[in-house]
């Protein structure tokens, strides 16, 4: 019999540690030590973990090993394939995580109706009845109503489910719910977790079954449980919201299979989750009369280009500390920005309030708005608009440079699919050949050039 011995397990990394202390020893959080139970079960005596993904030890040259493209499954909803960079991989584990009640057993219940008559599902939730799953599907109208809906919670009764019945695509809502037997810590907890994980992710490659695990999030938006849980799975996806907003986002962070940083973008209604084939019209104010502090700019979301406006209001300050407060951008960045306006386009800015914003609350970390950025708090400072037509994307230098940015053509191109007549770019960005974009491009090496050209 299994021997129980009692341990301090960091709920961060999941190091285990035979006495209390204030910080772990492996990931060096504070105040992270939880006393738990665990089993002294010799590891090849569990039914989990992850051996027997590698092979069966035999050494060979890299171009023996087979590389056909595995067939994807498209999902027949465009955002959600775009974000899993084309569709469903098989073997593939999935984590997708965010708020409660932000939509994310909706949207998987969606996507099992979409693929069932191509792919045996199974939706397993160990969080809620199964009366309360087919009301769920009830109210949304899904166009199947006979979906195989499994109501469990240990992952050897779902691993025998899973052998027995063989489907091709698996919800598992959520992983926190789930225990092994081989355990004797209390369901979420960071051993339970990674080794429920482990048998789940062992299962998906032996047999090449699709598996989209739920996963909760903490009070700071991040997956509940151990950051290994990102490094065992495939895709690890995250769903987010303005609040008191009905649009959703999902963005991949992490995918094997395609590009990271795509998004995916989908409005709530009370039929379910709707796509948003046009997301650059969410960002986008449209006023009817060009305004002081408004400009509009082409960031890159994965591999996409989506326009968004970049705001700022600049107004005097009553404190003797000027107050820089940004949503959506990097503040520390702000403090740079106005401080190479000083110095290189003698425009001071230390006496005043900054306050700057991107529009439908998209969170930009790419360096392209830069010069957006100043020329929207310049304008807001002189009280003079910027055309409604013109669309400006480039990285500001510390010596005053206008660096370019990945991708210009691409931007471009959005821009005019758009109605954008003219653009401000980089020099590094110039078209390099004659294009069909029905676009003025002007090209600019130094700030100051850039806002004379304004």
């Amino acid at each position: 019999m299994a021997r129980i011995k009692t341990a301090y397990v960091c709920q961060e990394c999941g190091g285990q540690f035979p006495k209390w202390a204030g910080q772990c020893g492996d990931c060096g959080a504070w105040n992270s030590l939880v006393e738990a139970t665990v089993s002294a079960t010799p590891r090849s005596a569990r039914s989990g973990g992850m051996a027997g993904l590698a092979g069966d030890g035999r050494v060979q040259r890299l171009s023996e090993v087979s590389a056909e493209d595995s067939p994807r499954v498209a999902t027949e909803l465009s955002e959600m394939d775009r974000v899993l960079g084309g569709g469903l991989v098989p073997g593939a584990v999935i984590l997708i995580g965010g708020d409660p009640g932000i939509g994310k057993s909706t949207l998987l219940l969606q996507v099992l109706a979409a693929v069932e008559g191509r792919l045996k599902t199974l939706y397993i939730t160990g969080e809620e009845s199964l009366t309360q799953v087919h009301l769920r599907a009830r109210r949304l109208g899904l166009p199947r109503l006979d979906l195989p809906v499994l109501a469990e919670t240990s992952v050897e009764q779902i691993l025998g489910v899973l052998t027995r019945e063989k489907p091709g695509l698996v919800v598992l809502d959520s992983i926190q719910t789930l225990y092994t037997d081989s355990l004797e810590s209390a369901p979420g907890s960071v051993s339970q977790l990674r080794e429920t994980t482990a048998q789940v992710v062992r299962h998906a490659k032996q047999s090449g079954c699709v598996i989209i695990l739920v996963g909760h999030v903490t009070k700071e938006g991040a997956i509940a449980g151990p950051r290994v849980l990102e490094h065992m799975v495939d895709t690890v996806l995250y769903f987010e919201q303005d609040v008191g907003s009905r649009y959703r986002i999902i963005r991949a962070i992490k995918n094997r299979f395609g590009a990271v940083n795509e998004l995916g973008v989908f409005a709530m209604t009370d039929a379910g989750l709707k796509e948003v084939s046009n997301p650059s019209a969410l960002f986008l104010s449209r006023h009817e009369q060009p305004v002081p502090g408004s400009v509009i700019t082409v960031t890159r979301q994965g591999s996409r280009p989506l326009l968004v406006e970049v705001q700022a209001l600049v107004d005097s300050s009553a404190l003797g500390n000027p107050r820089r407060v940004t949503l959506g951008l990097e503040g520390n960045r702000l403090h740079m920005l106005l401080a190479v306006l000083h110095r290189h386009a003698g425009i001071a800015l230390g006496d005043q309030d900054v306050f700057a914003n991107v529009v439908g609350g998209m969170k930009i970390s790419e360096t392209a708005a830069d010069l957006p950025l100043l020329v929207a708090a310049l304008s807001s400072f002189r009280g003079q608009a910027v055309a409604n037509d013109l669309v400006i994307f480039g990285e500001v230098g510390l010596a005053g440079e206008i660096r370019p940015v990945p991708n210009g053509e691409e931007r471009l191109i959005e821009a005019a699919k758009h109605g954008f007549k003219r653009a401000i770019v980089p020099e590094g960005n110039r078209p390099r050949k004659a294009t069909s974009i029905d676009l003025e491009v002007l090209p600019v090496g130094r700030l100051d050039q850039a806002l004379g050209l304004i």
